[in-house]
């Protein structure tokens, strides 16, 4: 039976991630992937000259963590940043239109995204009183601080679009966490948010918004290849067993049966998975991950023409408010944001459809989801002839939404872990869905556990170990 100082068990961007966390402090590190690939969702595909994303499709950065990782990694050549027109407007869909989204306090009030009567409620935010209640909804968070066409024509679409989420069901702060952390230390999101620009001209890591040559799964790629890391697919864990030392797995392999002992054991894996391996050791645990709800997402790509679309494109997509009444919930206008991403003349479109807003879609024929896309899209981008390129892809359990009293789970689950010793979850049903997101909570995590096992190995060149990360990036 082999040894290893640490095992992940899930392939996915959490798991690779803390996997080269893990490998620059010189632990030996196993990434079990139960799949025949590793990345989970995020992977990048190519047909008739179009690059298409299944999952995230760009990396929208300001922690210097996630800047750490990608210098150190070597992938900062690699980087492909958003097209400047791709930054020009950020579009609503607004009684019919498209309408440009104003990204500044004196945008927005001069918009006519806005009644007056809602453009006075943006201006008395800095007036309304902190909330008390920790189960508070989005919708109920948003229309408190910001009012209800906020909520409406932004928020929103935001919420049901990138997150897949409802907002009457999602928790604020859970869902919106930096908006909630402003208001409880500064008593105002606006005052909050004047704060941190006043601190970020000295410290902060600008935002920067890109995705990589070859697509995302460049990152995929290079994390899974990291030196002193050994990733097995094809690898699904079975059974986890205490041990004196921490743990010993069970995996179920194409070679037969694979056991390992392990002194800690992250499971970087969606809550069910979680769940079925945790029975034997804790039911109420097992019950609470059970309890985290996933939505369906259909993601479909369409390549045109660029002379067949009258809209000029100017922007990184448009988002669409439950008041429209559309099958959609947003249209990333992909080829506008990067290079590379159409042939010469063309253009490539991802729609997302589905979602807790509109779960019945996934149960459609492609026919169907495609004609719904088409004529969604159709009035609002002058559609005028029909798409040379198709690709659709479904995902059952496309995103954790963080849906009723989900802080309240959250810590049940890390109660319960306690009791756990050297096991750990790390996924994206805790701390965000976002790429930066999985990356951040990972360093975290990564910090802990060399906090708790301290190295009792050193590794020279031969090993094929990589150096300790250089401690200005942490």
């Amino acid at each position: 039976m082999d040894d290893t100082d640490i095992l992940i068990a899930g392939g996915g961007i959490s798991g690779l991630t803390l996997a080269w966390w893990l490998a620059q402090s010189g632990y030996r590190v196993e990434v079990w992937e139960a799949d025949t690939r590793v990345g989970g969702k995020i992977q990048s595909t190519q047909q008739d000259g179009y690059l298409m994303e299944q999952a995230a499709s760009l990396l929208m950065n300001f922690r210097p963590e996630v800047s750490g990782l990608i210098h150190h990694t070597g992938l900062e050549s690699k980087k492909t940043c958003r097209n400047k027109q791709a930054g020009a407007h950020r579009y609503l869909l607004h009684q019919g239109q498209l309408t440009a989204l104003p990204m500044r306090m004196g945008g927005l009030l001069r918009s006519p995204l806005w009644s007056l009567r809602g453009k006075l409620r943006l201006l008395a935010e800095p007036f309304m009183p902190v909330g008390t209640d920790p189960d508070e909804s989005v919708s109920q968070f948003i229309q408190r601080r910001l009012g209800r066409e906020m909520l409406e024509k932004a928020m929103d679409p935001f919420v049901a679009g990138t997150l897949a989420a409802d907002p009457d069901l999602a928790s604020a702060a859970a869902t919106l966490p930096r908006l909630t952390v402003l208001e409880k230390r500064y008593g105002s999101i606006t005052a909050g948010i004047i704060a941190h620009r006043l601190l970020r001209k000295r410290s902060a890591c600008l935002t920067d918004t890109f995705s990589f040559e070859g697509g995302m799964s460049t990152l995929i790629e290079t994390l899974a290849n990291t030196p002193g890391v050994q990733v097995r697919t094809g690898y699904k864990l079975r059974e986890l067993v205490r041990s004196p030392k921490g743990w010993q797995a069970r995996a179920e392999t194409p070679h037969g049966e694979y056991q390992l002992n392990t002194k800690k054991t992250v499971l970087a894996t969606p809550a069910p998975v979680a769940a079925q391996l945790l029975d034997n050791l804790d039911t109420e645990l097992a019950e609470l991950l059970r309890g985290i709800r996933y939505a369906p997402l259909a993601v479909v790509h369409i390549g045109m023409q660029r002379k067949h679309i009258t809209h000029p494109l100017d922007g990184t997509g448009f988002l669409t408010p439950r008041s429209a009444g559309l099958p959609i919930n947003g249209n990333l206008w992909m080829s506008s944001l990067f290079n590379g991403r159409a042939p010469q003349g063309k253009v490539l479109m991802t729609t997302y459809l589905g979602g807790a807003r509109r779960p019945e879609l996934l149960e459609y024929d492609d026919n169907h989801l495609l004609n719904q896309t088409l004529q969604s899209l159709q009035p609002l981008l002058g559609l005028q002839s029909d798409p040379e390129m198709v690709q659709i892809q479904r995902h059952t359990q496309g995103l954790p939404v963080y849906h009723g009293a989900y802080q309240a789970r959250l810590q049940a689950i890390e109660e319960k872990m306690h009791c756990l010793p050297n096991l750990y979850l790390e996924a994206n049903y805790q701390g965000g869905v976002s790429v930066r997101d999985r990356i951040a909570r990972s360093y975290l995590l990564a910090q802990r556990i060399t906090a708790e096992l301290p190295i009792t190995r050193t590794y020279d060149k031969k090993d094929n170990y990589a150096p300790t990360l250089a401690t200005d990036s942490r």
